[in-house]
């Protein structure tokens, strides 16, 4: 994304993002866009495919594995509070970790890990296991995570509104599918072990294009000679900052209400009548609604001189949600469900909105990484607090009640990073 006409002229840009074409995932030699380029675009909406559905089947589901392993709800919440642990602890050492192994080659790992761990975590019975084994599959989402965006940045430098649009769609369609059909699958396999199992499959194939990208970087590795040394730039800590701090803050409380309506929404339908393939349809519509919004809201921010008219919009429907659901949550559901699709718009906006706020490379990975790590902290207490609320009350309201909290504090953030500025400048 550039930045708006109305900002300050951008210092000389780093050596690491000079045109042309896209760096190797290894960090070697080149590939020409038609070739390597693309391949790394199929692998990218692969994976991107892969970042929710673990999630999504597990909420699509939740009851039924609470009946199947025993569950209290509040170990449920914590069960469904697992991704944004995992988001946040290992998102944050990524990074460091693709410093000194090629992305590509940790991105086979991630995938087998996430396909492990799925595969792992239904050949249970235990609640420490099952805990466990989806930790290890979440490990594999959380660094994915971090190295989309970085994977935008150096091979699709002049195309990042449109490749981050792409692959947010590709995450908003497996989220999709995964909660409209983890019931359904279950139901035909006679358990709810076969609706999140299966989803190993998917992360099976994501790790296809990745090989062979692996091989050209460490081969690339091998034939790599001894180059002048270049100074490198300097480091850029967004801790320090106050629009990193406010980037943070915007993604954790955006991240917090759609981990707990990933997790609890079904729930929510389950209790006000539904059947549970219903409540997960209704749940997989959330996502469903939001993937053309997930494609168009990149391009809208990048175009715009401010994100206040967005973070208003996007608040204002997420409000008008959320008391739908505390006060007819049956009567009018689908219009609830639009509503909670426009207002998840903030996700797509809030990454986007990290590019818009660095002037370069380095800026936009460290903005990412510290956004998306300190946020998913912040993020896990949504789904806990939900499920801790939801059994001390026994109702939707107080949990609700707490959403609409989290949204205020999210809102107050967002008119924050609505201004143009930059992380460097700070």
């Amino acid at each position: 994304m550039t930045p708006p006409p109305t900002a300050a002229p951008a210092p000389p840009a780093p050596v690491a993002v000079t045109p042309g074409p896209a760096l190797d995932p290894g960090g070697g030699r080149r590939t020409h866009p038609a070739t390597g380029g693309a391949l790394v675009l199929v692998g990218m909406l692969l994976v991107a495919l892969n970042l929710r559905a673990a999630v999504t089947s597990l909420g699509a589901l939740l009851d039924e594995v609470r009946d199947g392993l025993g569950l209290s709800g509040t170990t449920a919440g914590l069960v469904t509070t697992l991704p944004t642990i995992a988001f946040a602890g290992l998102g944050a050492l990524t990074p460091w970790l693709v410093r000194r192994v090629a992305p590509a080659r940790v991105l086979v790992v991630a995938m087998l890990a996430l396909a492990t761990g799925q595969v792992l975590r239904v050949a249970t019975d235990s609640t420490w296991v099952f805990m466990i084994t989806s930790a290890l599959a979440l490990a594999g989402i959380a660094v994915a995570n971090i190295l989309l965006p970085m994977l935008v940045k150096q091979h699709f430098p002049h195309r990042t509104g449109l490749v981050t649009g792409a692959y947010t769609m590709a995450l908003t369609v497996g989220t999709t599918v995964a909660a409209a059909s983890a019931v359904p699958i279950a139901h035909a396999f006679g358990s709810w072990r076969a609706g999140l199992g299966v989803w190993a499959g998917l992360a099976a194939v994501a790790v296809l294009p990745w090989v062979p990208l692996a091989l050209r970087a460490r081969a690339a590795a091998r034939r790599a000679t001894p180059t002048a040394a270049v100074s490198p730039p300097a480091r850029i800590r967004p801790a320090r900052t106050r629009l990193g701090w406010a980037m943070a803050i915007y993604f954790g409380a955006q991240s917090l209400s759609g981990y707990a309506i990933m997790g609890w929404l079904a729930q929510l339908f389950r209790d006000a009548g539904y059947q549970p393939e219903s409540a997960g349809l209704l749940l997989a519509g959330v996502t469903a609604l939001g993937v053309p919004i997930a494609l168009v809201m990149p391009t809208l921010a990048g175009r715009l001189a401010t994100l206040r008219p967005l973070v208003l919009g996007l608040t204002a429907a997420s409000t008008l949600a959320y008391l739908g659901l505390a006060l007819a949550p049956h009567g009018a559901a689908l219009l609830w469900v639009t509503l909670l699709a426009i207002g998840q718009g903030a996700f797509p906006m809030i990454l986007t909105a990290i590019g818009l706020r660095a002037r370069t490379a380095e800026g936009t990975v460290a903005l990412s990484a510290f956004a998306q790590s300190t946020g998913y902290v912040i993020a896990a207490l949504g789904p806990l607090m939900v499920g801790i609320l939801y059994e001390v009350t026994g109702g939707w309201s107080a949990p609700v009640g707490f959403l609409l909290v989290a949204l205020a504090v999210q809102a107050a953030a967002g008119m924050a990073i609505a201004r143009p500025r930059y992380v460097e400048d700070e």
